[in-house]
């Protein structure tokens, strides 16, 4: 059901597809998922009766996508874990060789890659920093609270007070580096490589485009349903 009190993210929470709607017009769905769809359209000048009519449209047609909703806790953050924490890793140590490379071959041309290449530095030092809070930190105690549900034993209280506090250090952090990938895209033109782009320059670019819609999704499973679900536990014990 669509409904005016229903955010992004509780749309794309239910039905991942709906994510391509929201990419389409522009709309951050995973840092900035806690909007409603007028608050969003307000911002980038869009109708929302068009964006409902979509949104309509799409959830009428099967889905096949894994209902990460239905996920226990402790599974969602391994998934996340194993899945995008390794991509970003991966895929960081991939991506820096080629950007460097392009701001030596090309950046006389294209003198934007200077800044995209910062750019992307800093998000991949970032990234490094945050993932680790989340894998030694966030998680372990989400995993905690899950195993406690089960067994009926009584929940140790974190140092940290309440799984509130790094959740929101970790949206913070998420907020930061969709404005950053935001300015990344804006920089290469929503990643369409030049037209004296060699072979490596359009790796890079699509790599790039990759990156960035996999940390969305990255962003949105942990927005979106794993903080607010174990937010939702430790108030059950």
């Amino acid at each position: 059901m669509l409904t005016q009190e229903k955010t992004i993210g509780d749309y794309v929470a239910e039905n991942f597809r709906t994510a391509q709607i929201f990419k389409k017009y522009h709309i951050d769905f995973c840092c900035k998922g806690g909007r409603t769809i007028e608050e969003a359209c307000e911002n980038k000048k869009v109708e929302p009766e068009t964006l409902y009519r979509e949104l309509e449209e799409i959830s009428t047609q099967k889905s096949e996508d894994i209902d990460f909703t239905s996920w226990p806790l402790d599974l969602l953050a391994d998934y996340v874990e194993k899945t995008h924490h390794r991509y970003v890793e991966e895929k960081t140590a991939m991506l820096i060789p080629y950007l460097n490379k392009l701001c030596k071959v090309h950046g006389d041309r294209h003198p934007e890659l200077f800044e995209i290449n910062r750019l992307f530095l800093e998000s991949a030092q970032d990234l490094g920093a945050h993932m680790k809070k989340e894998e030694l930190i966030l998680f372990p105690f989400i995993r905690k609270m899950v195993a406690a549900k089960r067994s009926g034993e009584v929940l140790v209280q974190p140092h940290f007070g309440t799984v509130e506090n790094p959740v929101a250090m970790m949206k913070d952090e998420h907020e930061a580096e969709g404005d950053r990938f935001e300015k990344i895209s804006e920089l290469t033109n929503g990643y369409q490589f030049p037209v004296d782009a060699c072979g490596t320059y359009q790796v890079t670019f699509r790599m790039l485009e990759d990156f960035e819609n996999d940390l969305h999704k990255h962003i949105h499973l942990e927005n979106n349903i794993l903080f607010p679900k174990a937010i939702e536990l430790e108030k059950t014990f």
